[in-house]
């Protein structure tokens, strides 16, 4: 492979900025200014490069990769760099990470190094996977962790309670060290009891910032108020991550928390991608009030996404027909990422280009800044549906679990009675497919009030949330009409939740 020697010395030049950049990340100060005024243009170039240099270690020490290109039938006659990186075929987990086995996939096809460290994915899209992350590589996550916590917090130490399932489970494991920055760390796991007993040990003079995915801390402050403990006397911030949330959960997740914040991360990738910030939230939630803005910055699907900044000289994303591609461009990865297709859905937005599209409805960027009484940090945004086959399809409309979670949330009868949900699709006595609502209540008594809540309302507020919804009830009504089942806490199709790291919200088909 020929490569333009302009391009071989952009590499060799990224190659300084890894080496001076594991020093920046410990001197928050130092970081910020250079995100702050960093010129843009010239920081586009430098994520290229450092990508593609990423792509040259994984082309020359990684055999798995080189066998992928060579099965792929990859070639490339450009001599350009960017050329070269655009037209690499795209890996996945069917196409690269199942086909190879670890080691083939490990630079030098060896991972048993000192402080290498196997995590585990949550199975939540089939079965679980491992994962191995070099010290280094976790080093530098938890400092770009410890970054980020450090803006969004300040100085101020904290207690953390990291209630992210521990063991071998990535987010866990990892948060668990990245939290360190903010002052002292517990990780209880999702266990309720021993996170209100750690609150009432140490009590209310400490400020708390509790991590957990959101409906495992929604169903924390439940049980607390349930078990009479007093959420108003403490001082808590909330960091979630592991899968969405909608901005109707983030407002009951605010009657106990001070700040609500989410991080977007993957196992197939790693944590850290992507956070949200003062000014995200406050984007996001404008979207939700004003439909001609999100159109604007979201386009035409009806789902309100969720919205991060991320650092593209750490993780180049690309957006191809609409699913979020990750090359893993920092220093360091033992098992290189060109390219890999996630499966989310989502897109990206340039810091001008979102500075501009707001402008063109009146909303001042500056304006934004200053309510939020943040720092300027000159980084793209990201915006992430979630996993492409996380839907029910009936009739041509898609239902999504976000969709049913905005329902849940805009009413106090729901929002305060129900644990979860599930989707599903099932026939009815002449063979007709009706999409399937299972709920689980944290109380069975209240199943006569849940049931009249949602009979009146889930329909149409489906019809609201989704045109496609909307014609074909108009067109097929019996087809699309809901069929409602109720279960107790760890019922059926809900048993297994506790036992399962993230909640499954669409059923997976037995047959």
């Amino acid at each position: 492979m020929r490569i333009r020697f302009v391009d071989r010395v952009r590499v060799v030049l990224v190659k300084f900025i890894d080496a001076v950049q594991s020093g920046i990340l410990k001197n928050y100060a130092v970081f910020a200014f250079i995100v702050s005024h960093a010129p843009q243009k010239f920081g586009a170039q430098a994520c290229c490069d450092r990508a593609f240099k990423e792509f040259l270690i994984a082309y020359n020490r990684v055999p798995a990769y080189k066998a992928f290109l060579d099965q792929s039938g990859w070639v490339c006659k450009s001599r350009n760099s960017d050329e070269i990186f655009k037209s690499l075929p795209v890996t996945d987990k069917p196409n690269y990470i199942l086909k190879y086995s670890t080691e083939d996939r490990c630079l030098d096809r060896r991972f048993v190094y000192e402080g290498v460290v196997i995590d585990e994915s949550s199975g939540s899209t089939g079965i679980p996977y491992n994962w191995v992350r070099s010290r280094r590589e976790r080093e530098f996550v938890k400092s770009l962790i410890g970054i980020y916590f450090r803006y969004c917090y300040g100085n101020k130490k904290y207690i953390t309670i990291n209630a992210f399932s521990m063991g071998a489970w990535a987010t866990g494991f990892n948060m668990a060290l990245a939290a360190q920055a903010l002052g002292v760390v517990k990780s209880t796991g999702p266990d309720v009891d021993k996170i209100l007993r750690t609150l009432k040990f140490f009590g209310n003079q400490y400020p708390y910032i509790l991590n957990g995915y959101p409906p495992f801390l929604k169903y924390l402050f439940d049980e607390g108020r349930k078990q009479g403990f007093n959420w108003d006397d403490y001082a808590i911030h909330a960091i979630v991550g592991g899968e969405g949330m909608s901005e109707g959960l983030r407002d009951y997740l605010l009657k106990f928390a001070k700040t609500v914040y989410s991080g977007y991360g993957a196992s197939d990738l790693e944590i850290g991608i992507g956070g949200e910030n003062p000014l995200t939230v406050m984007i996001r939630r404008l979207c939700r009030q004003n439909a001609d803005l999100k159109k604007t910055l979201f386009g035409d699907d009806h789902r309100l996404p969720m919205l991060f900044q991320y650092n593209p000289l750490d993780h180049l994303i690309e957006i191809i027909k609409k699913e979020i591609v990750v090359t893993i461009s920092k220093p360091w990865t033992l098992s290189p990422r060109i390219r890999y297709n996630i499966k989310d859905e989502g897109g990206m937005i340039t810091f001008e280009a979102m500075k501009e599209k707001l402008a063109a409805h009146n909303v001042d960027m500056l304006e934004l800044e200053r309510k939020c009484d943040y720092p300027r940090w000159y980084l793209p945004f990201l915006f992430v549906y979630g996993r492409k086959d996380s839907t029910v399809s009936v009739m041509g409309a898609n239902i999504y679990p976000e969709d049913v979670e905005s329902i849940l949330y805009s009413d106090s009868i729901l929002a305060g009675n129900v644990n979860s949900f599930a989707l599903s699709l099932e026939e009815d006595a002449q063979g007709n497919p009706r999409p399937c609502f299972e709920f689980e209540l944290a109380d069975l008594d209240q199943k006569a009030k849940v049931q009249e809540k949602l009979e009146n309302i889930l329909s149409d507020g489906l019809a609201n949330l989704s045109a496609d919804y909307k014609k074909a009830r108009e067109e097929y009504p019996r087809a699309v009409e809901p069929v409602l089942r109720f279960f107790g806490p760890g019922q059926g199709p809900f048993k297994d939740n506790q036992s399962r790291i993230k909640k499954r919200y669409v059923k997976q088909n037995d047959g």
